[in-house]
């Protein structure tokens, strides 16, 4: 088992790989025990696994695209007490991998998230719409799941063993950042925010994130990930809804209709009303059933966990 394991996803990072491990194997050199730096090439087109290799990493390779498919084969593969989560674009200060780690260890913490947001992101990015979404997306996340996590798309992390043995990688693109995000926050693990210097790509190094496609993946997981770490919450909204739909539907047109005339003319708008209230009831008393399988499977989730850690020992 690593003391400390750096992994960094890449593909086609031909330009910055080679720069990104020397600066990990020159600001790691101090830390005592065994420490790694795996680079998994994502079926790069470029020369990012001769530059790593040359560099001093371990190169392996995920067939399957997608970042988050590279991060459940990293996570599959590798033990360590510490984790390191790069990119390998050369944006992140590799000097606060020491602290990092520290952190981690001498802090029990599950996840320290190297937070750009609260420094010089802003400044640094050229992209407008990645500065909009990354506000929407801290937003959205903190108010629905009552955190205060200041960067939610950073790709800068560390980990726990136990968070990265206990983590379902079920993302399979750039929204595995968010689904982490929010697993660590329900599960009440350990978070700390660090705050790190942010520099945009060097010159002829392109952005695999695409602003309205990834956009919408990210959006989509907060919104499943609600469903499924608040069903009652979700299920009582959509009840209400469909309560709000069929009122506004059989107050004008059946009730106010009846009490002047002692008729209900609009028979088909009364039985819409109708299926609309069984189904709001329907979704109530579904999230009331979901938040108790929740419940239990909570539960069973610590105990896991005492495995884990069990098994680490």
């Amino acid at each position: 088992m690593d003391d400390l394991a750096i992994l960094i996803p890449c593909y086609n990072e031909g330009i910055t790989i080679g720069k990104v491990v020397k600066d990990c194997l020159r600001d790691t050199r101090d830390i005592e025990g065994r420490v790694n730096i795996y680079v998994y090439d994502n079926n790069s087109k470029d020369n990012t696994v001769n530059e790593a290799q040359t560099a001093g990493a371990i190169v392996r390779h995920e067939y399957q695209q997608g970042k988050g498919n590279v991060i459940r084969r990293m996570f599959r593969d590798i033990d360590a007490k510490c984790y390191i989560l790069i990119d390998g674009d050369d944006t992140y200060p590799t000097d606060v991998i020491p602290k990092m780690y520290r952190l981690t260890i001498e802090r029990n913490l599950d996840m320290v998230v190297g937070d750009r947001l609260s420094s010089s992101y802003f400044e640094e990015n050229k992209r407008p719409f990645h500065n909009i979404g990354n506000r929407i997306v801290r937003g959205s996340i903190n108010w629905l799941f009552k955190s205060n996590i200041r960067d939610i798309m950073t790709g800068y992390r560390a980990f726990s063993y136990q968070f990265v043995k206990s983590y379902p990688v079920v993302s399979k693109g750039f929204e595995i950042e968010t689904d982490m995000t929010i697993f660590a926050i329900e599960n009440n693990m350990a978070v700390h925010n660090e705050i790190i210097e942010y520099k945009d790509r060097p010159d002829g190094s392109e952005s695999k994130l695409n602003t309205y496609s990834d956009g919408f993946k990210v959006l989509k997981r907060i919104l499943i990930s609600y469903r499924d770490y608040h069903p009652l919450g979700f299920f009582s909204i959509v009840a209400m809804i469909l309560v709000a739909i069929a009122l506004f539907l059989f107050i004008p047109e059946v009730w106010i209709p009846y009490l002047q005339t002692g008729l209900v003319e609009k028979i088909p708008t009364l039985i819409v009303s109708a299926f609309l209230i069984i189904g709001a009831i329907v979704s109530w008393y579904s999230g009331l059933i979901l938040d108790s399988v929740l419940q239990k499977e909570k539960r069973e989730f610590e105990f896991r966990l005492n495995l884990i850690s069990k098994k680490q020992k």
